[in-house]
């Protein structure tokens, strides 16, 4: 399996892996990643990628520059608030289970395979889109530290195994989140949402834009490989 080639990461680092088109952006994104507090023992990598094909080629290629155990990928466009985040992060890691955590998603995806039409939604992020607008976008709070959900968002996905992003299918900047989701339970394991019921771990900066055309290609090809793995919610 893929997570086994690579036997050597080291359990006490972690690494932020981010693709990077707006230099201005990224540095916001990484004052906010430097002044995390980093648990005794733990150790930092930040990795920007740079004139990505792809974000799955992006991630692949920020993962052949770390030997962490931990990785989170994030886009440039995140801040994040929580300044305990690598630890919330090692607690909920500590179930081996768990191979990759989210900030929002949905508890089943739909036969769209788009995870926003879920029934059930759970998770938390800040979103500030335009200046003088800021939207918490507050979904339902799991019971307990987190929440089996199906599928997540790609604006924050954390791992503790390497499995290959599929680069082979996803091509552009849509669908590698859902499919990473896919691939990971593929592998037998879980992917969650922690409970942020308290206070929220990520603000969002995207610049508002209609959802773009190739959208639906991608879709399509995430139905194709994976449709016959969803079980929607009725």
């Amino acid at each position: 399996m893929e997570r086994d080639k690579k036997m050597d990461l080291d359990r006490n680092r972690v690494a932020f892996i981010t693709c990077v088109n707006d230099e201005d952006v990224y540095s916001e994104c990484l004052l906010y990643l430097q002044s995390l507090h980093i648990p005794d023992g733990m150790t930092v990598d930040y990795v920007p990628v740079r004139n990505a094909a792809s974000m799955c080629a992006g991630y692949n290629e920020g993962v052949r520059a770390t030997n962490a155990k931990y990785k989170v990928y994030l886009h440039q466009d995140v801040l994040v608030v929580n300044k305990n985040l690598i630890a919330d992060l090692l607690s909920i890691f500590a179930d081996e289970t768990v191979g990759l955590i989210g900030m929002i998603g949905c508890r089943s995806l739909p036969r769209s395979g788009v995870w926003w039409d879920g029934l059930r939604t759970y998770g938390r992020v800040l979103h500030h889109c335009e200046p003088e607008s800021v939207v918490d976008s507050h979904c339902m709070e799991p019971d307990g530290a987190y929440i089996d959900v199906e599928a997540v968002d790609g604006l924050f996905l954390a791992t503790q195994y390497d499995i290959r992003w599929r680069e082979d299918l996803f091509t552009g900047w849509h669908l590698y989140d859902t499919s990473m989701c896919m691939e990971m339970q593929r592998h037998d394991f879980k992917v969650v949402v922690p409970n942020q019921e308290e206070d929220f771990w990520c603000i969002h900066c995207p610049r508002e834009k209609p959802l773009a055309p190739e959208y639906k290609r991608y879709q399509k090809i995430f139905l194709h490989e994976y449709g016959a793995e969803l079980h929607p919610e009725v």
